[in-house]
């Protein structure tokens, strides 16, 4: 049995234009993106989030080597046993492709959404 991830909704964002403050306003469709490892931090990674950035990471998302998406501050909808939404905040972790030996490269943190 080999490692694999399992096949999450993605959002994807398109800008349409802009509202009258020249804010962009964006239109959101979700993906199917395969291949993406759902883990848990452990507990001093979770009081790093919570005193950088006032938000309690949920879970590390890890990425695809090779995906083209845009990871950041985006929801994305896991499937079960895990069915919930998250929200991934601050910014893509990535690392020397090459010199990792799994199938994912890079990682961001996620949230608990709505």
């Amino acid at each position: 049995m080999r490692i694999h991830g399992i096949t999450v909704q993605l959002e994807v964002k398109t800008q349409t234009g802009t509202d009258a403050f020249n804010r962009p306003i964006y239109e959101s469709e979700f993906v199917d993106v395969d291949n993406v490892v759902v883990g848990s931090p452990t507990s001093e990674e979770r009081n790093d989030a919570l005193t950088l950035t006032g938000k309690q990471i949920e879970y590390w998302i890890g990425i695809p080597k090779g995906d083209e998406h845009q990871w950041e501050d985006v929801r994305i909808i896991l499937p079960a046993p895990f069915s919930c939404t998250l929200k991934t905040f601050g910014f893509v972790q990535t690392g020397i492709q090459d010199l990792i030996p799994l199938a994912w490269g890079s990682r961001i943190m996620a949230e608990r959404y709505g």
